[in-house]
């Protein structure tokens, strides 16, 4: 049997030089702008779906001051899809302050990471170990799930109290001279291994000394004391088709997919049942045109957030006479230049007004 303490972090690199053959293109990574980049988008994004867009990144803007330069819109264009777009902007304002700032030079520190927005105590620790080889766990999901459950931790993670428990034990098991390779191994070993659904506990070499496996209580570690209630939200939005192209705008209020573009969208407390009629009503309001041909209501567009779930429905107008619609709006044939939100477009593919 593994003694809890002593042989945790030995085993998990052997487990790491053995059998983790997790292949990621910034494993190993010692620039720190792309560990920086990669580890701003695997936050709250699977890792197969986030590769693609680390390279593209990567390919656009190779050095920190390629991204510092870059224009907002193509940046937020390039994100397009990843969601939680509060990512892309920090990302940009970071780059411009280290370019500005810091003569394009990454801080070496842990302390000095965390001064930089939209780095966290998980990325300044990715960072620190992973580029420059400091003394400090990463703790995400992944690494909280091995923890808790190897050794039997039942605080909750999500309280302030449960989560500097977990992070004191995993800085007490992180090996003296390979904290890059400690880290990367919990973070792989939890999701590949220890996963949150169906672990792979015949092939883990920590069975026998595993609390949850021989308790028998792998579903019920991590504990989480909270439930998040979830906001519902109904939008109806409007494809206006001008002579001049489509309407659209840019979002600028402090809400979801703030700098995105969006259609005229308005926000309703339901869907009524005559919701054609519910929309025509709408669409007379905001643009003071009553002389358009109304072409055809979607379906209803679904999309899940953190503590929201969004429902859109789209309707196609045709305007038989001018339109009044306010100054920030402007108008397009060319949706493929913007950034919008991922409910737009599925909209748009559907209708074929988007390249893939």
């Amino acid at each position: 049997m593994i003694k809890k303490n002593s042989n945790f972090t030995k085993y998990l690199l052997r487990w790491n030089q053995e059998s983790n053959h997790r292949l990621m293109p910034w494993k190993g990574e010692k620039d720190p702008y792309k560990v920086w980049l990669s580890e701003i988008i695997l936050q709250q994004t699977r890792v197969e779906q986030g590769m693609a867009y680390y390279q593209n990144f990567v390919l656009a803007y190779p050095r920190v001051e390629n991204l510092a330069e870059a224009p907002e819109d193509e940046v937020m264009r390039l994100w397009q899809g990843l969601g939680y777009y509060s990512r892309a902007r920090n990302l940009h304002f970071t780059a411009k302050n280290i370019v500005d700032n810091y003569n394009g030079n990454f801080p070496k520190t842990y302390k000095d990471l965390l001064v930089l927005n939209g780095v966290g105590s998980y990325t300044a620790a990715a960072i620190a170990s992973f580029v420059f080889k400091e003394k400090v766990a990463v703790v995400d999901g992944n690494v909280i799930r091995v923890l808790s459950r190897y050794f039997g931790i039942e605080v909750a993670f999500d309280t302030a109290a449960g989560r500097k428990q977990f992070v004191e034990k995993a800085n007490a098991l992180i090996d003296e001279t390979q904290p890059d390779k400690f880290n990367q191994a919990i973070m792989d070993f939890g999701a590949t291994v220890c996963k949150p659904k169906k672990p792979r506990c015949t092939a883990c070499p920590f069975q026998k000394s595993c609390v949850a496996f021989r308790e028998n209580r792998i579903d019920g570690l991590p504990f989480k004391s909270k439930r998040i209630k979830i906001k519902n939200r109904y939008f109806i939005a409007f494809l206006i088709n001008t002579n001049e192209g489509f309407a659209i705008k840019k979002r600028t209020d402090k809400d979801i997919w703030k700098a995105l573009f969006e259609l005229p969208l308005v926000e309703v407390p339901s869907f009524e049942k005559r919701i054609a009629q519910q929309a025509s009503e709408l669409y007379e309001g905001f643009s003071e045109n009553e002389n358009y041909e109304f072409q055809e209501l979607s379906e209803t567009y679904n999309q899940k957030l953190s503590h929201q779930e969004i429902h859109v429905v789209f309707a196609q107008i045709k305007p038989l006479a001018d339109l009044k619609l306010s100054k920030e709006y402007l108008y397009t044939r060319n949706l493929t230049k913007f950034a919008f939100p991922n409910i737009f477009i599925l909209y748009f593919r559907s209708k074929s007004l988007i390249l893939d």
